[in-house]
């Protein structure tokens, strides 16, 4: 897990000066049809860290990884990212995700490598894990930062 987390501090780090680069325009405009633009995407990541920051909490106080899902596109339509200040997201996004490195750096080593046979990752996790099949917090916390490189790749790809 550890070299995980410096992946993470690393990309944080690289990701927002790149972010703090794009400029107004360029962070509006859609990256393709029927696709979210820069602002809606961190915007989503944002969404993102949010409810994965109570998941990871949640975790360490629980014996399961039983977790609800959310409406995604509903989240970004509703909290309006594409009208919101471009600076203002990407110092949340890069200030909510050096918390949650801080919070994962923090998790004990038991709790993180403990199976959970009780979860919804068939559901909420990037790469999902079949329900029939154990699972750990170590997982979660790893899709979680894959989950947002994929989406840095979009906005920068």
């Amino acid at each position: 897990m550890k070299d995980a987390l410096e992946d993470f501090r690393r990309t944080i780090e690289t990701a927002g000066a790149r972010l703090r680069a794009v400029d107004e325009a360029e962070s509006r405009r859609p990256k393709g049809t029927d696709k979210w633009s820069a602002r809606q995407i961190i915007g989503h990541l944002i969404d993102s860290a949010a409810n994965n920051h109570q998941r990871f909490v949640l975790a360490q106080l629980k014996d399961d990884l039983l977790f609800p899902g959310y409406s995604q596109e509903d989240w970004v339509r509703v909290q309006h990212y594409d009208e919101a200040a471009w600076p203002l997201l990407v110092q949340l996004w890069e200030s909510y995700n050096l918390h949650l490195l801080h919070v994962m750096a923090h998790t004990p080593p038991a709790k993180l490598q403990t199976p959970c046979t009780q979860h919804t990752l068939d559901r909420i996790a990037w790469q999902t894990v079949k329900v029939s099949e154990p699972v750990t917090l170590e997982y979660l916390m790893r899709d979680y930062i894959g989950h947002l490189q994929h989406h840095l790749r979009q906005i920068f790809d």
